[in-house]
């Protein structure tokens, strides 16, 4: 077809009205004068009209010819196809509720899912060429010469400094930290996202400001340029803070007590390189000793690592020549960055190197975590789509056989078996266009809320998982790929077979094929399988997240209230702050509600670790031993078991000797057989401690984890002069109600920090299983409406099944049957499919459960309870769903049943 006609079929297409208009008129003038023409030959005008009608031949086909010649018939036949599927579906109310219930469990789930994927994994940086961007790391081998699994992406600053001068193969090199800045409001000092850059952050990736200029290599001096540090802050900031002023550059800044000077705005869509963080405030790196003050990460030099670095690639350079060059480099930037000699040769020996990775996503350290949680979620959610996609096409298939009379009908009348396979096409594509409809209606807030639970372990972080055009083309893909699954196999087995046999089996009859067909009940059974999975799937998870919760802790987190305070910035300092810690946690103590009051460095299980080697006279050498620095009855406020000793006092100063109190693990092996009280320990630098008391273990970082051995030293011998300590606060009762008297509390007592973070203790444990948590949840959502989604579907096969058996059933009985063996009979339709099914399904269950061990704990990915479990509790989904059928079966009239066809 050539272009032209192409055209002319489009233009005709939008004037079919009038062109069938002229076509009548032209067709009527036609007739008309064939008509006068036999009249004038003698004939009556009926007579005329007769023969003038015959000579043209089908008035209705040449019409139907024409209109095939000038438009576009596969449209026309496309919207007569969806006007008949409409009426169809509105036909069968709960078919069609139902079937679309389910695909919008299944396109809603993968949607939700694919969202979070594509905002944490897949979506690039919102910046210029973000193809071309390299996030760099080091690698290095282990012991035996292997690399060690997973790069390291932090640099200390002496590494980057000699990569921002060692950048042939890229444009520029730049370094980012992600950080909360304390920042001077109305009200006092107020925490704000951050991020600390060095003067190429801006030019690499490429953005414009909004208003003013972006930070520079003049700005990420030491003490700043002409006018000190400079920051830049994001539209969002400059619109909640200044109230958009148009004279904001230039404005000053109070970040950490110091004055910074604002010399830009960067636009909305700019979200910096860590999609997970989005800073409001941008400083440069060189401002880090005055943010992270009384802390210098710059002066701790290459065994600080704490910066992420990323650069972009030359045009026309690969990303294997960019590896090239850096592994080339490694060996000189060690010998410019690092002054000791031994950890020079300990990195070489370990083939130390640098090397870059794709960085157009940036760089995001909540990627690391939940990429393997959520690609298993996602093959969770991809195994119940494929559920409802089989549970529609075995009911699609049943209805089909409902309409084997109509189909082969109209195969007689001359409509070809293509034809109709594409109206039944059109039927499934409608389903599941509505499906995807309904779940796309469900998926935006339950991708927030999946968001939500992946971000709940870090307060600073955010994250995005709005639906975008990827997310979009996912699911149309995903409704399309449906549409086949469900449709095709339906189509194709219901214009098949012999017409006559077709056209006298009557709705209520089943033919001799569709009773040998082994194609409904093979679908149905790998749709049971496909359920056992999800469902011993979600028990494995489920038990494993049980234990978690059940293991022992060895404290008691009910009803334990962490305080974060950030005592960084004010002016009080060494005994003058403990003195005041001392006031806050009495003061603290007459609050209502409060039972017990304490300080501690760590809290347990929210990731913070701190560790010493420690040796006694007895012991084997050194020990690492996790350690931590608390107040007097930090033992008492967590119910940690004090064995042997007594607690710290605040009279525990320096001047009374060093002091530590070890848990029962850490005794055992510093003093093997012996009383661990009155002895001493020794630490770095041979630092002596005696020992006072013995606790109970307890878990340290992970409640995954054993509990590790730890020793606890008194803050009141603390060499930090401001250190920040959590306040741990035992209550009776609900948290909330303490808030506004703790903030009006701390506010009264040290007005220059910010109000202090307040958490529950079972609430860190919750989010430090996060991962654990959000698989668990959604595999049993997922194992739940598999079972729902299968009794659908065992439901309405055996109910249509037993409707077209209804002449067959009406004989048995009339013939003697009892009601009990019509049930029986009709029952071991859907029994055989689920046995087959079960049995089929606990095979791969038992093959794919490796894939779940390393989410597992303290379970066997194989358990023989849970597996049991899963198959009982699909028998019963089994059986309820097909007595229904089989009791409705029981109550046939055989009369009745006999006049049904």
């Amino acid at each position: 077809m050539s272009l032209r006609t192409w055209l002319s079929r489009c233009a005709a297409h939008f004037r079919r009205r009038s062109l069938d208009e002229d076509l009548d008129a032209e067709l009527r003038s036609h007739i008309d004068l064939a008509t006068e023409e036999n009249m004038k030959r003698g004939m009556t005008a009926l007579q005329a009209r007769t023969a003038a009608l015959r000579e043209f031949g089908g008035v209705t086909q040449a019409r139907e010819s024409y209109r095939m010649q000038r438009g576009l018939p596969f449209i026309d036949q496309l919207v007569r196809d969806l006007r008949f599927g409409i009426r169809q579906l509105r036909g069968a109310p709960g078919f069609t509720a139902t079937a679309i219930l389910t695909l919008a469990l299944g396109l809603g789930a993968n949607t939700a899912v694919f969202s979070l994927i594509n905002a944490l994994l897949l979506r690039p940086l919102p910046v210029p060429h973000a193809e071309a961007l390299a996030l760099l790391h080091n690698d290095r081998d282990d012991d035996s010469g292997r690399r060690m699994p997973g790069p390291n992406l932090s640099f200390c600053a002496p590494m980057f400094r000699a990569l921002e001068k060692r950048h042939d193969v890229f444009d520029g090199v730049a370094a980012f930290a992600g950080t909360m800045l304390q920042v001077r409001g109305g009200s006092g000092n107020v925490e704000i996202r951050g991020a600390e850059v060095s003067g190429q952050f801006f030019s690499e990736l490429e953005v414009p400001a909004l208003k003013g200029r972006v930070l520079t290599p003049q700005d990420d001096q030491p003490g700043g340029g002409s006018t000190g540090f400079g920051v830049v802050i994001s539209e969002g900031f400059w619109r909640t803070w200044f109230n958009s002023a148009p004279d904001v550059v230039g404005r000053r800044l109070t970040i950490a007590n110091a004055p910074f000077t604002i010399v830009g705005v960067m636009p909305r869509s700019f979200i910096g390189a860590d999609p997970t963080r989005r800073p409001e405030i941008y400083v440069p790196l060189e401002a880090e000793p005055v943010i992270d003050a009384p802390y210098n990460a710059i002066a701790g030099g290459y065994r600080s690592w704490w910066l992420r670095v990323i650069a972009r690639r030359k045009a026309g350079v690969s990303l294997e020549q960019a590896n090239a060059a850096l592994r080339a480099a490694s060996n000189p930037i060690l010998d410019e960055a690092v002054p000791d000699a031994s950890w020079i040769k300990e990195a070489r020996d370990h083939k130390f190197h640098f090397a870059a990775e794709p960085g157009s996503r940036g760089y995001s350290y909540l990627r690391q975590v939940f990429s393997k949680p959520l690609t298993a979620v996602f093959l969770l959610c991809g195994a119940m789509l494929l559920l409802a996609c089989l549970n529609l096409a075995s009911l699609l298939m049943a209805r089909a056989a409902a309409r084997e009379r109509e189909l082969a009908t109209r195969l007689a009348l001359g409509a070809t078996r293509g034809r109709l396979i594409r109206q039944l096409l059109v039927e499934s594509l409608l389903i599941a266009v509505l499906g995807t409809a309904a779940g796309m209606v469900a998926a935006p807030a339950v991708s927030q809320s999946l968001a939500a639970m992946v971000v709940a372990n870090n307060r600073s972080a955010t994250l995005d998982a709005m639906p975008d055009l990827r997310v979009f083309l996912f699911a149309a893909i995903v409704a399309v790929v449906a549409a086949v699954l469900i449709g095709l196999i339906p189509a194709l087995r219901a214009t098949s077979g012999n017409l006559n046999d077709q056209i006298k089996c009557g709705s209520h009859t089943t033919s001799a094929r569709e009773k040998r067909s082994l194609l409904p009940r093979m679908l149905m059974g790998i749709e049971v399988a496909l359920a056992l999975m999800l469902v011993a799937g979600a028990g494995l998870l489920a038990t494993s997240l049980s234990r978690l919760y059940r293991t022992g802790l060895g404290f008691d987190p009910q009803g334990v209230v962490n305080l974060g305070l950030d005592m960084d910035k004010q002016s009080l300092e060494g005994d003058a702050l403990l003195r005041w810690y001392r006031e806050f946690g009495e003061a603290m103590g007459h609050l209502p509600g409060v039972r017990n009051v304490t300080f501690a460095a760590i809290t347990p299980i929210q990731g913070g670790v701190w560790i010493n080697n420690l040796h006694s006279t007895v012991s084997n050498g050194d020990r690492e031993i996790y350690c931590n620095g608390v107040a007097p009855d930090y033992f008492k406020t967590m119910r940690i078991p004090l064995f042997a000793g007594r607690d710290f006092l605040w009279s525990d100063t320096p001047s009374s000797g060093s002091k530590i109190i070890l848990n029962e693990t850490a005794a055992k092996y510093l003093f093997p057989g012996r009383n661990a009280i009155g002895q001493h320990v020794a630490g770095y630098k041979d630092a002596a401690y005696e020992v006072i008391g013995v606790v109970g273990d307890t878990r340290y970082t992970s409640i995954r984890d054993s509990a590790p051995a730890e020793g606890y030293f008194p803050i009141t011998q603390g060499s930090e002069k401001k250190a920040s300590y959590t306040t741990v606060v035992r209550i009776d009762g609900p948290a909330a109600p303490m808030a506004a008297a703790v903030r009006a509390l701390t506010a009264r007592m040290a007005p220059d920090i910010p109000a202090p973070t307040m958490t529950t203790l079972n609430s860190d444990i919750d989010e430090s299983i996060s991962s654990e948590r959000m698989m668990a949840m959604l595999a049993v959502f997922f194992a739940g409406c598999a079972l729902l989604v299968t009794a659908i579907g065992l439901y309405g096969t055996l109910a249509y099944a037993t409707a077209r058996r209804t002449s067959e059933i009406g004989i048995r009985m009339a013939l003697g049957a009892h009601r009990t063996q019509v049930v029986a009979m009709v029952f071991r339709e859907n029994a055989w499919i689920a046995a087959g099914g079960s049995l089929a399904g606990l095979l791969a269950a038992l093959l794919a459960s490796r894939a779940l061990a390393s989410f597992l704990y303290n379970i066997s990915p194989r358990d023989p309870w849970v597996l049991a479990e899963s198959v009982l509790a699909l028998i019963f989904v089994a059986s309820a769903a097909s007595l229904l059928p089989a009791l409705r079966a029981a109550r046939i009239e055989p009369m009745q049943a006999l006049r049904t066809e």
